[in-house]
């Protein structure tokens, strides 16, 4: 039996199409050489779909799913992206059918075993699948201190599958051919307002403002603001991307 959906993000679907970062190209263009046809990718689990856009310039076709239609309502439109409500493991896509498949920052949210059947049975004898997540953005020692404790701070509002994203996905089972990969990050240029939306956006902070009825993110402003000086000043944000890739056959 497949487990029910937990939902984590939909209640703020705008924020996370805002704030959330986008990935390197330079990604997909390595994702798109480890394919050796380049017709069908499916992004699972693709939030407002900025994945599926980024795949979009190297394959015909990206079918986009996601278990949230809020989120899916929030994503960009994309004339080679068509975007479905879908449980991971359950997907509409027909048998052998993707060359490529994609979970950016959502795989440890999956019933792993369904969507791995679900995986053999969408990809083409050839495909691949990708897997990535990241964890703290990384700005500077001081910016960075002061995100740590407000982290630190929500420990207990964490769901538990958070655990894999700290592991680096090294935690999760992961049955297929694996492939080498380069090292990947990706950096944004942010104001200080960027900062404290993406900040608002992660699940620990909605789920303790349900249980608190105040934002969490309040008595950690000042000392954000004084570690990051000007809010008006852009400063380099970087995630490291943690990276899992492997030929399904």
């Amino acid at each position: 039996m497949v487990s029910a959906f937990a939902d984590h993000f939909s209640g703020h679907a705008a924020d996370y199409a805002r704030y959330r970062p986008g990935y390197p190209a330079a990604l997909f263009a390595f994702l798109a050489d480890c394919c050796a046809h380049h017709e069908h990718a499916w992004d699972c689990g693709t939030g407002n779909g900025q994945a599926a856009r980024a795949l979009a310039a190297h394959f015909q076709q990206v079918t986009a799913t996601d278990a949230s239609a809020p989120q899916l309502a929030h994503a960009t439109p994309h004339e080679r992206v068509t975007y479905q409500v879908a449980a991971a493991e359950q997907s509409p896509l027909p048998d052998h059918s993707a060359d490529l498949i994609t979970v950016a920052q959502a795989l440890h949210w999956f019933d792993l075993d369904a969507f791995y059947a679900e995986v053999r049975r969408v990809a083409k004898p050839d495909g691949v699948l990708a897997v990535w997540t990241y964890s703290l953005l990384t700005v500077t020692p001081a910016v960075d201190a002061a995100v740590q404790r407000y982290y630190d701070f929500l420990d207990d509002y964490w769901p538990p599958e958070r655990r894999h994203v700290e592991a680096r996905y090294e935690s999760l089972p992961f049955p297929f051919e694996p492939l080498e990969t380069p090292t990947f990050a990706h950096e944004a240029a942010w104001t200080f307002r960027d900062l404290l939306g993406y900040l608002g956006t992660w699940s620990a902070a909605k789920r303790y403002q349900q249980a608190h009825a105040h934002d969490p993110v309040l008595p950690f402003r000042e000392a954000l603001a004084t570690a990051w000086g000007d809010a008006a000043q852009t400063q380099a944000v970087r995630w490291e991307l943690a990276l899992r890739v492997g030929r399904v056959a």
